[in-house]
């Protein structure tokens, strides 16, 4: 009967807990001390100028040539000029033409809210819960968008698709 008694009280608690706290659905968690191997990033390769009298004195704390510039990199990307007229990327015509409607200051507190919502209502199973199973690909899977059938469309409406795989031999 003891055990029976405590074998409850445990599996009440760990119930109890599952329920508690703001839904996690994605519990990744770093294993050892290892390095975070989303923060190494790397640098262009290296190239050498077509005139090495060419080169500026170098300036302590200035970026070199090999430097990543993600700014810079977004704005060709979209078909612009980095540091171009306008200030590039803060005062350029990109920005002016995605803000030409108005810009809302509280959008990240708006859509955080909102995605807090939306998880809360899609915890995930007790179980689910109480092992830490990943629950994230589950609450948003209505909202998936169908890569295979877009791509099926795209291709079936004559889209150029050369990052997409080969279509098969039966398409």
């Amino acid at each position: 009967m003891g055990r029976t008694r405590v074998s409850l009280a445990v599996l009440g608690l760990a119930v109890l807990a599952a329920c508690s706290g703001e839904p996690d659905l994605i519990r990744l968690q770093q294993q050892g001390d290892g390095p975070d191997e989303f923060g190494i990033l790397p640098n262009r390769p290296l190239e050498a100028p077509e005139n090495f009298a060419a080169l500026p004195a170098p300036t302590p704390g200035a970026g070199n040539r090999a430097d990543l510039r993600p700014l810079d990199d977004a704005v060709i990307a979209l078909g612009g000029r980095p540091g171009g007229s306008g200030g590039g990327v803060q005062g350029g015509a990109l920005v002016n033409h995605t803000t030409r409607y108005g810009v809302d200051g509280a959008i990240r507190e708006q859509l955080a809210a909102e995605d807090r919502a939306y998880r809360q209502r899609r915890r995930g199973r007790v179980l689910e819960r109480v092992f830490g199973t990943t629950t994230y690909f589950d609450a948003y899977e209505d909202q998936s968008l169908d890569q295979d059938a877009v791509l099926q469309r795209g291709r079936a409406l004559g889209h150029r698709t050369p990052a997409a795989p080969p279509p098969e031999s039966g398409d």
